[in-house]
């Protein structure tokens, strides 16, 4: 895959580009990780410019045998840590929630992107949004506190506390509690 060719082809291209449309062939796995926290590695060292990274990311999607960056003719399957996006922003036009990926990728909270509960690879119960083709994207935690402050809560059936907010019409829960842990920060117990 020659990147910098590609980089050049692609520089002014405003939009993903429509990898869903393409079917090359696995060439194999390609020597990149995304970290868990959002940065790339090539054989081991960080990608040192932005508009390449930004041009790859373009071209992730979601295959049967992982997360594939894809272009017409060739098809590498990448190693991702955790989510291949970061939600790095949230603002609010009128009652809904939109969110924009570190890449520009920006959702409007709806049905088509729930927030949903999942683990980290390090255990953690965090949210995830869908982004596209298939991948996701974890909620960094300045953003994660910007939800929880506008946050309102709904009490479950058996007893436990969705902490979540509307927009789209949807709720999306940002996390649980039981009913005493709020009673105890309510109060001011440890």
């Amino acid at each position: 895959m020659n990147l910098d060719r590609l980089l050049q082809q692609c520089e002014s291209a405003a939009n993903v580009p429509p990898v869903e449309q393409w079917d090359p062939p696995l060439a194999g796995d390609m020597s990149l990780v995304i970290k868990a926290d959002g940065q790339w590695l090539h054989e081991g060292r960080a990608f040192t410019r932005p508009a390449l990274v930004r041009l790859l990311a373009s071209l992730l999607r979601q295959d049967p045998e992982g997360v594939c960056l894809v272009t017409p003719v060739e098809r590498w399957r990448v190693e991702v840590e955790d989510c291949p996006f970061v939600i790095i922003q949230a603002h609010q036009r009128g009652s809904d929630w939109y969110l924009v990926t570190q890449y520009d990728d920006e959702l409007c909270l709806d049905a088509d992107h729930p927030l949903s509960i999942t683990s980290t690879p390090a255990g953690e119960a965090v949210p995830q949004v869908p982004v596209r083709q298939g991948l996701s994207a974890r909620i960094s935690r300045n953003v994660y506190y910007q939800l929880v402050e506008a946050a309102t809560t709904r009490e479950q059936e058996d007893g436990t506390i969705e902490i979540g907010i509307e927009s789209a019409g949807q709720w999306h829960v940002l996390g649980h509690v039981g009913r005493h842990e709020l009673t105890d920060s309510a109060s001011g117990a440890e």
